[in-house]
C-alpha cells in the first residue's frame, strides 16, 4: 500500500481586516518569509494560496520574498493556488465582477512567478450554485472546497449533529467536531474528504475541514484563554493524524488538514478577535513558525507523504460527486454563512453603492461598444477599482467587533477612483453629456455621503 498523502495549504490575504497597511510588509517578513524559509530549508512540499493583490503587493514591497516564492515553485516545493485578485465573498457579489477578478489574479500570478495556477481557492468558502462554473470559465481545473458545508448538506448529518445555520451567526467553528464524530465510521461520507471528486461541470474538487484545521490552529497559537486547561499538544495532533490515517485506509488516499490563514504562521493574525472578541491583532507569534514545522514533521513521522492538490489530481482516481449542488446557497466555512458578511452595517451601506457603480460601468461600456468580458482603458480601471471596493475585510466582522477604519477607508477610496475613471471614459468617448447613462457628479455626492457616515463610526480597538 502506498503511503497516505497529506496536503498543507496556508492561504494569504494581505488585505486582512485590522491589518494596518503600514504593517503589511512586517507580515510578509514575519509570516510569509518565515514559512518559505522552513519549506526551503526543510525540503518540504506544500501548497500556498494568495490573492492576486497579495502576490502583487509582495512583489512590490518585498521583491526578495517574491523571488524566494518563485524559486520554490520552480523547485516543485510549492504549488501556487489562486483566488480572486481581491479577497471577497464570491457568493455576495455580482458574477461578472468575480469572473474578471479570477482571470486577473491568474494573470498576476503568471506575471510574477511565471506559472499560471490550476488550483483555485474560494475565499471563506462562500457558496452559490454558479461558483464551479465561474472558476472553470476563468481557467481553473480544480477548487479547494469546505467539507463541513458539504457534510451539513446531508439531512442525516444535520440532524445527528444538531448544527444549524443562521444569517446572524458568526460560525460554529468550535462545534464542527460533531461532524467528525458522526462520520468517523462511515466510509460513504469519509470518501469525499479522503478522495478528490468532480462536480457535474467537470471541475475537480478536494475538501478541507475544520475537524482537523481547528485543532491545528489552536496548536499553532498555543492558546487556552479559559477554554482549555492546557494548550493543544503535539500528542493530540499525533492522535488525530493516526485516526485519519486509519480512515484513509478505509476510504481513500489523502487528507487536507490545514487550509487556514498563512498569517497564523508567525503572527496571531485574527485569532483573538475571532475566538474571544479581543482587540488584539497581528501580534508576533514566532513560536508558531516552529510549531507549523512540527506539524509537517509529525505528519512525515506518522508515515504521511507531503503533497499538493495538483499531484493528487494527477495520481489519484477522481470520484464523481453528485452532491455538490446540495450545498446550501449562502453558507460559508467554519459553519458560518456568507450572508452574515452581507448583513453587517458596512456591507449594507457600501454594497448598494458598488452596485450603482457597476451598473454605470455596464451602461458606459455598452455605449462605447466595449464588451464586459474585455474592458479597456478607463473602463478597465473602473472595474478593477470597483472590484477592490468589494474587498470582504472592509465589511467584517460584525458587532461588537468591526473592521479597521483603514480597511473601510480603502474601499471608499476605491469607489472614488472607479467613479473618476468612469467620468474620464465618458469624456474620452464624447458621451459626457449623456448623463442618463451615468452621472459621475451625482455619484460623487453618493460616495461622499456614505464616506461621512462610515468615517463617523467608532471602530473596534480605537
Amino acid at each position: 500500500m502506498n503511503n497516505p498523502k497529506i496536503i498543507f495549504m496556508p492561504h494569504a490575504n494581505i488585505q486582512y481586516s485590522q491589518l494596518d497597511p503600514k504593517k503589511r510588509k512586517w507580515v510578509m517578513e514575519n509570516s510569509y518569509k518565515k514559512l518559505f524559509d522552513l519549506v526551503e530549508n526543510g525540503g518540504y512540499k506544500i501548497a500556498f494560496e494568495a490573492s492576486g493583490y497579495t502576490v502583487e503587493d509582495i512583489a512590490k514591497q518585498a521583491p526578495e520574498i517574491m523571488a524566494q516564492l518563485k524559486r520554490l515553485i520552480a523547485a516543485g516545493q510549492i504549488e501556487p493556488v489562486s483566488s480572486p485578485y481581491i479577497h471577497f465573498m464570491v457568493a455576495n457579489i455580482p458574477q461578472e465582477v468575480c469572473l474578471d477578478s479570477l482571470k486577473y489574479a491568474l494573470d498576476i500570478w503568471e506575471k510574477y512567478t511565471g506559472v499560471r495556477p490550476e488550483t483555485g481557492w474560494n475565499p471563506e468558502c462562500s457558496w452559490a450554485s454558479y461558483i464551479p462554473d465561474l472558476y472553470k470559465e476563468a481557467g481553473f481545473k480544480s477548487l479547494v472546497m469546505d467539507a463541513d458545508s458539504f457534510m451539513l448538506s446531508f439531512d442525516e448529518i444535520r440532524k445527528a449533529t444538531g448544527l444549524t445555520y443562521d444569517v446572524q451567526g458568526h460560525s460554529n467553528k468550535n462545534h464542527l467536531f460533531k461532524i467528525e464524530d458522526y462520520i468517523a465510521d462511515k466510509p460513504d461520507y469519509l470518501k469525499y474528504i479522503t478522495n478528490p471528486s468532480c462536480a457535474e461541470n467537470g471541475l475537480q474538487m478536494i475538501f478541507r475541514s475544520d475537524c482537523m484545521a481547528n485543532p491545528m490552529l489552536w496548536y499553532l497559537m498555543g492558546a487556552t484563554e479559559g477554554l482549555r486547561e492546557k494548550p493543544v499538544s503535539i500528542d493530540e495532533i499525533q492522535t488525530m493524524l493516526a485516526k485519519w490515517k486509519d480512515r484513509i485506509a478505509q476510504s481513500g488516499s489523502f487528507i487536507m488538514p490545514y487550509a487556514e490563514d498563512a498569517e497564523y504562521i508567525g503572527t496571531s493574525a485574527y485569532f483573538y478577535v475571532k475566538q474571544f472578541n479581543q482587540a488584539r491583532f497581528f501580534e508576533p507569534e514566532p513560536e508558531s513558525v516552529t510549531r507549523f514545522e512540527q506539524l509537517l514533521k509529525t505528519a512525515v513521522e506518522q508515515g504521511y507523504e507531503l503533497t499538493t492538490p495538483k499531484d493528487i489530481f494527477s495520481n489519484t482516481n477522481v470520484l464523481e460527486n453528485p452532491h455538490v449542488m446540495n450545498i446550501e446557497n449562502g453558507v460559508a466555512w467554519h459553519g458560518g454563512t456568507a450572508k452574515a458578511w452581507a448583513n453587517t452595517e458596512y456591507s449594507k451601506i457600501m454594497d448598494p453603492v458598488c452596485v450603482m457603480i457597476l451598473e454605470g460601468i455596464k451602461a458606459v461600456a455598452k455605449a462605447c461598444g466595449q464588451s464586459m468580458d474585455n474592458l479597456k482603458g478607463d473602463l478597465d480601471i473602473a472595474m478593477k477599482a470597483l472590484t477592490s471596493a468589494y474587498v470582504s475585510d472592509s465589511r467584517w466582522p460584525p458587532l461588537p467587533t468591526s473592521p479597521g477604519r483603514f480597511n473601510v477607508r480603502e474601499s471608499l477610496d476605491d469607489m472614488y477612483t472607479a467613479n473618476e475613471a468612469l467620468k474620464r471614459a465618458m469624456e474620452a468617448n464624447d458621451i459626457a453629456g449623456k448623463k442618463s447613462l451615468y452621472s459621475p457628479q451625482l455619484m460623487q455626492t453618493q460616495i461622499k455621503m456614505i464616506d461621512e457616515q462610515l468615517m463617523a463610526n467608532k471602530y473596534f480597538g480605537e
